[in-house]
């Protein structure tokens, strides 16, 4: 049986309310299968704009086979392109990052302007024209700071995405700040453990001490269900949206991504061991105090916790059936000074606690998942409507990209 028809056959066998069948978490077909078509067929978070803030500057993601070289041009515009040269296909950049004032091919020298265009190609002959040789563009979106590309030939449509996240964003102004610290994990399980995992708070009160300190793992602020009736919450709703931040509940139609602000525990913050803020400039220009943190994920690639202090993003980038980087990037106001408005070690130790604890668990729960005695076991539906959903959202996305109808989610909560 072939890796298209043995996914569909899965994925209708799945049963609702339960974890993925085994093949899911570990079988090689299945894995190469969701990269050429899932992975590919989305938009994925590449970074932050802030990152590349003058002409030349770059970064590169890369998922699969693919990879996407995202540069400032001259002009100011941000643009992205397959890291392959037109020539032979060398690689164009294998730094992760960096400045150029031409994008080189290491290889033979062709010469591309920023904006993609072919500037240079040394002794092609008589008849070559360079203007029919650019690189090619990869779909590329910025939304309040963050950086979005699609490697389809049509990517979806973007602009639902922008309309509704980007007022939530924007008061942050985090196209105005810069990255303090950043750091990537492997964690040897597969990516849709390591989404399970953040999509529920089930675990946190036995695993993350540190986070637990600020973040209640109360159902309705890692989940999807019964919002409305958390008083705690909706009393920190309405009093962040009389002070003009938008911060209600909202879950996409098709459950590619959710977005709201949540309050933290007590009189707390942020994200630090002593619930106070960890820089002392705030982001944007929030006056607010206690806003809490808001909340964004966006399957496949990534979830965040935006404060008025500070922001943390998370990129998941699945690199085998069982092996998953995830990388966390602390942002700052640009002119905060470290070890003046802030200190890198209060900043980033409750995350840097938090994903090592998550490392720990996913791994686990990938040999266990590896067991012959593995069956798909039932969600709570008290604790784990996020993860049911995410799950909903997996299936009905693969299953889209493989041509078929999705069989029907179940609610839990």
């Amino acid at each position: 049986m072939d890796a298209t028809t043995y996914a569909r056959t899965l994925l209708a066998s799945r049963r609702p309310g339960h974890s993925l069948p085994q093949a899911f978490y570990a079988d090689p077909n299945l894995f190469a299968l969701e990269m050429e078509t899932l992975f590919l067929g989305e938009w994925l978070f590449a970074g932050h704009a802030c990152e590349i803030p003058e002409a030349g500057d770059y970064l590169t993601h890369r998922i699969g086979m693919a990879e996407a070289i995202v540069v400032r041009g001259a002009d100011g515009a941000i643009r992205a392109f397959h890291n392959a040269c037109r020539h032979r296909g060398s690689r164009l950049c294998a730094n992760g990052a960096g400045n150029a004032t031409r994008l080189v091919c290491p290889y033979h020298q062709w010469t591309y302007d920023l904006d993609g265009r072919l500037l240079f190609a040394r002794e092609m002959g008589p008849g070559f024209d360079p203007r029919d040789f650019a690189l090619k563009p990869v779909a590329c979106e910025q939304v309040a700071g963050y950086l979005f590309v699609c490697f389809a030939r049509v990517p979806p449509d973007f602009e639902p995405v922008r309309q509704r996240i980007e007022p939530y964003m924007l008061p942050h102004r985090l196209e105005y700040a810069k990255v303090a610290h950043q750091t990537s994990i492997i964690e040897r399980g597969n990516w849709k453990l390591v989404w399970e995992n953040n999509r529920e708070c089930y675990h946190c009160a036995g695993s993350h001490p540190e986070l637990c300190r600020t973040y209640t793992d109360a159902p309705t602020m890692t989940g999807v269900a019964d919002i409305e009736a958390d008083d705690f919450l909706q009393q920190h709703v309405a009093r962040c949206e009389a002070a003009g931040l938008p911060s209600r509940f909202h879950l996409d139609p098709g459950g590619q991504f959710r977005v709201m602000r949540v309050p933290l525990l007590r009189d707390t913050e942020s994200f630090t061991m002593s619930g106070r803020p960890a820089s002392a400039k705030p982001l944007g220009a929030i006056r607010e105090a206690r806003i809490g943190s808001m909340l964004l994920f966006h399957y496949p690639t990534t979830w965040n916790h935006l404060l008025r202090d500070h922001a943390v993003s998370f990129q998941v980038t699945p690199l085998g059936p069982r092996e998953t980087r995830v990388t966390t990037k602390w942002l700052v106001r640009k002119d905060a000074v470290e070890g003046i408005d802030y200190d890198l070690g209060t900043l980033t130790e409750v995350w840097e606690a938090t994903n090592d604890q998550d490392r720990t668990l996913v791994e686990q729960n990938q040999m266990g998942v590896d067991s012959p005695a593995y069956e798909p076991g039932p969600y709570s539906t008290v604790h784990e409507s996020g993860v049911n959903q995410f799950v909903d959202w997996y299936c009905a996305a693969f299953a889209g990209h493989l041509g078929q109808e999705a069989p029907l989610a179940a609610a839990v909560g």
